[in-house]
Protein backbone atom coordinates (compact mmCIF):
# COMPACT_ATOMS: atom_id res chain seq x y z
CA UNK A 1 0.00 0.00 0.00
CA UNK A 2 1.42 3.29 -0.65
CA UNK A 3 1.84 5.57 2.24
CA UNK A 4 -0.88 8.81 2.46
CA UNK A 5 0.09 11.94 1.21
CA UNK A 6 0.93 14.33 4.01
CA UNK A 7 1.18 17.79 1.84
CA UNK A 8 -0.83 19.38 -0.31
CA UNK A 9 -0.38 20.42 -3.67
CA UNK A 10 0.00 24.37 -2.88
CA UNK A 11 2.54 23.48 -0.76
CA UNK A 12 4.67 21.75 -3.23
CA UNK A 13 3.92 24.63 -5.24
CA UNK A 14 4.92 27.30 -2.19
CA UNK A 15 8.39 25.21 -2.00
CA UNK A 16 9.05 25.34 -5.62
CA UNK A 17 7.93 28.80 -5.96
CA UNK A 18 10.35 29.55 -3.12
CA UNK A 19 13.53 28.04 -5.18
CA UNK A 20 12.74 30.23 -8.35
CA UNK A 21 12.67 33.11 -5.96
CA UNK A 22 15.81 32.43 -4.23
CA UNK A 23 17.62 30.34 -7.62
CA UNK A 24 16.25 31.55 -10.83
CA UNK A 25 14.30 29.33 -13.03
CA UNK A 26 17.18 27.63 -13.74
CA UNK A 27 17.41 26.24 -10.21
CA UNK A 28 14.09 24.57 -10.41
CA UNK A 29 14.14 20.50 -10.48
CA UNK A 30 12.84 17.77 -8.43
CA UNK A 31 15.82 17.83 -6.26
CA UNK A 32 15.52 21.35 -5.58
CA UNK A 33 11.69 21.19 -4.63
CA UNK A 34 12.61 17.97 -2.54
CA UNK A 35 15.12 19.36 -0.35
CA UNK A 36 13.08 22.77 0.16
CA UNK A 37 10.13 20.41 1.56
CA UNK A 38 12.81 18.30 3.45
CA UNK A 39 11.66 14.93 1.62
CA UNK A 40 13.54 12.43 -0.66
CA UNK A 41 13.87 13.28 -4.53
CA UNK A 42 11.73 9.95 -4.67
CA UNK A 43 9.18 11.38 -2.48
CA UNK A 44 8.02 14.39 -3.98
CA UNK A 45 7.46 12.10 -7.43
CA UNK A 46 3.88 10.72 -4.87
CA UNK A 47 3.02 14.47 -5.28
CA UNK A 48 4.02 15.52 -9.11
CA UNK A 49 5.26 13.78 -11.81
CA UNK A 50 7.62 15.98 -13.24
CA UNK A 51 9.10 19.18 -13.19
CA UNK A 52 6.52 20.16 -16.54
CA UNK A 53 3.46 19.54 -13.76
CA UNK A 54 5.89 21.75 -10.89
CA UNK A 55 6.05 24.34 -12.85
CA UNK A 56 2.33 24.19 -13.62
CA UNK A 57 1.61 24.10 -10.30
CA UNK A 58 3.75 27.41 -9.48
CA UNK A 59 1.58 29.58 -12.36
CA UNK A 60 -1.45 28.14 -10.88
CA UNK A 61 -0.47 29.60 -7.76
CA UNK A 62 0.35 32.58 -8.50
CA UNK A 63 -2.66 32.88 -11.14
CA UNK A 64 -4.92 32.42 -8.16
CA UNK A 65 -4.06 35.73 -6.47
CA UNK A 66 -4.97 37.77 -9.98
CA UNK A 67 -9.07 38.59 -10.17
CA UNK A 68 -9.89 37.08 -13.17
CA UNK A 69 -13.54 39.24 -13.13
CA UNK A 70 -14.26 41.90 -15.66
CA UNK A 71 -13.64 45.24 -14.30
CA UNK A 72 -16.37 48.17 -14.04
CA UNK A 73 -17.77 49.55 -17.41
CA UNK A 74 -15.43 52.25 -18.42
CA UNK A 75 -13.01 53.48 -21.72
CA UNK A 76 -11.87 49.99 -22.80
CA UNK A 77 -7.85 51.36 -22.31
CA UNK A 78 -8.72 51.90 -18.28
CA UNK A 79 -9.93 48.35 -18.05
CA UNK A 80 -7.18 46.75 -19.89
CA UNK A 81 -4.59 48.74 -17.49
CA UNK A 82 -6.85 47.34 -14.23
CA UNK A 83 -6.12 43.96 -15.97
CA UNK A 84 -2.56 44.70 -16.69
CA UNK A 85 -1.93 45.97 -12.88
CA UNK A 86 -3.50 43.02 -11.61
CA UNK A 87 -1.26 40.79 -13.33
CA UNK A 88 1.58 42.94 -12.21
CA UNK A 89 0.71 42.90 -8.87
CA UNK A 90 0.75 39.50 -8.87
CA UNK A 91 3.62 38.03 -10.29
CA UNK A 92 5.88 41.23 -10.34
CA UNK A 93 7.39 39.78 -6.95
CA UNK A 94 8.35 36.76 -8.89
CA UNK A 95 9.65 38.21 -12.30
CA UNK A 96 12.11 35.11 -12.92
CA UNK A 97 8.62 32.65 -13.59
CA UNK A 98 7.06 35.39 -16.53
CA UNK A 99 8.48 32.79 -19.26
CA UNK A 100 6.71 29.88 -17.89
CA UNK A 101 3.05 32.39 -17.85
CA UNK A 102 4.07 32.15 -21.88
CA UNK A 103 4.75 28.03 -21.64
CA UNK A 104 1.82 27.18 -19.56
CA UNK A 105 -0.43 29.80 -21.23
CA UNK A 106 -2.43 27.00 -22.35
CA UNK A 107 -3.16 24.63 -19.41
CA UNK A 108 -3.19 27.02 -16.72
CA UNK A 109 -7.19 28.33 -15.91
CA UNK A 110 -5.95 31.53 -14.58
CA UNK A 111 -4.17 32.25 -17.45
CA UNK A 112 -7.11 31.28 -19.88
CA UNK A 113 -9.48 33.25 -17.49
CA UNK A 114 -7.05 36.12 -17.30
CA UNK A 115 -6.79 36.18 -21.23
CA UNK A 116 -10.85 35.32 -21.87
CA UNK A 117 -11.60 38.46 -20.13
CA UNK A 118 -8.96 40.96 -22.01
CA UNK A 119 -10.12 39.64 -24.94
CA UNK A 120 -13.68 40.41 -24.08
CA UNK A 121 -12.37 43.99 -23.78
CA UNK A 122 -10.65 43.82 -26.76
CA UNK A 123 -13.94 42.79 -28.41
CA UNK A 124 -16.22 45.24 -26.34
CA UNK A 125 -14.05 47.82 -28.00
CA UNK A 126 -14.51 46.84 -31.69
CA UNK A 127 -10.92 44.84 -31.65
CA UNK A 128 -12.07 41.65 -33.34
CA UNK A 129 -10.49 38.79 -35.94
CA UNK A 130 -6.99 38.79 -36.54
CA UNK A 131 -6.33 42.34 -35.15
CA UNK A 132 -7.44 40.75 -31.71
CA UNK A 133 -5.77 38.08 -31.71
CA UNK A 134 -2.55 40.53 -32.29
CA UNK A 135 -3.98 42.92 -30.30
CA UNK A 136 -3.73 40.16 -27.08
CA UNK A 137 -0.39 39.11 -27.74
CA UNK A 138 0.99 42.71 -27.84
CA UNK A 139 -0.98 43.07 -24.43
CA UNK A 140 0.91 40.18 -22.91
CA UNK A 141 4.07 40.56 -24.15
CA UNK A 142 4.21 44.24 -23.11
CA UNK A 143 3.28 42.91 -19.50
CA UNK A 144 5.55 40.39 -19.45
CA UNK A 145 8.68 42.06 -20.64
CA UNK A 146 7.91 45.12 -18.70
CA UNK A 147 7.58 43.13 -15.29
CA UNK A 148 11.23 41.38 -16.40
CA UNK A 149 13.09 45.03 -16.56
CA UNK A 150 11.48 46.16 -14.08
CA UNK A 151 13.36 43.59 -12.20
CA UNK A 152 16.44 43.17 -14.07
CA UNK A 153 17.11 46.09 -15.43
CA UNK A 154 15.35 49.06 -13.49
CA UNK A 155 15.45 52.63 -14.61
CA UNK A 156 16.92 53.32 -10.96
CA UNK A 157 20.10 51.25 -12.05
CA UNK A 158 23.19 51.12 -12.24
CA UNK A 159 22.56 50.53 -15.53
CA UNK A 160 20.89 53.62 -16.50
CA UNK A 161 23.83 55.29 -14.46
CA UNK A 162 26.25 54.31 -16.57
CA UNK A 163 24.39 54.84 -19.83
CA UNK A 164 23.71 58.37 -18.84
CA UNK A 165 27.21 59.32 -18.29
CA UNK A 166 27.77 58.08 -21.80
CA UNK A 167 30.08 60.24 -24.20
CA UNK A 168 27.55 62.25 -25.66
CA UNK A 169 29.59 62.87 -28.82
CA UNK A 170 29.35 58.77 -29.43
CA UNK A 171 25.74 58.32 -27.78
CA UNK A 172 24.00 61.24 -27.56
CA UNK A 173 20.31 60.34 -27.83
CA UNK A 174 20.89 56.94 -25.29
CA UNK A 175 22.76 59.62 -22.65
CA UNK A 176 20.07 61.88 -22.76
CA UNK A 177 17.17 59.49 -22.69
CA UNK A 178 18.95 57.83 -19.52
CA UNK A 179 18.94 61.12 -17.48
CA UNK A 180 15.74 61.19 -18.23
CA UNK A 181 15.01 57.66 -17.43
CA UNK A 182 16.48 57.98 -13.62
CA UNK A 183 13.39 60.19 -12.87
CA UNK A 184 10.96 58.00 -13.88
CA UNK A 185 9.35 55.49 -11.59
CA UNK A 186 8.18 52.12 -12.01
CA UNK A 187 4.89 52.98 -11.71
CA UNK A 188 5.02 55.51 -14.27
CA UNK A 189 7.23 53.15 -16.44
CA UNK A 190 4.70 50.56 -16.67
CA UNK A 191 1.99 52.46 -17.07
CA UNK A 192 3.24 54.89 -19.54
CA UNK A 193 4.64 51.80 -21.35
CA UNK A 194 1.31 50.15 -21.52
CA UNK A 195 -0.73 53.41 -22.71
CA UNK A 196 1.91 53.47 -25.54
CA UNK A 197 0.70 50.18 -26.47
CA UNK A 198 -2.73 50.72 -26.05
CA UNK A 199 -2.81 53.90 -28.30
CA UNK A 200 -1.22 51.84 -30.74
CA UNK A 201 -3.92 49.26 -31.06
CA UNK A 202 -6.50 51.37 -30.47
CA UNK A 203 -5.61 53.32 -34.10
CA UNK A 204 -4.52 50.12 -36.13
Amino acid sequence: MPRPRSLTQAQVAAAALAVIDRDGLAGLSMRAVAKELKLSTMALYRYVRDREELEGLVIDLVYAEVDPAPPPAGPWEARIETMALRLRDAFGAHAAIMPLTLTHRHDSTGSLCWGETVAGILRDAGITGPRAAVALRAVIAYIIGAIQLEHLGPLEGEGTLVIAALPEDEFPNMAETARHARRIGPDEEFRGGLAAVLRGLGSA
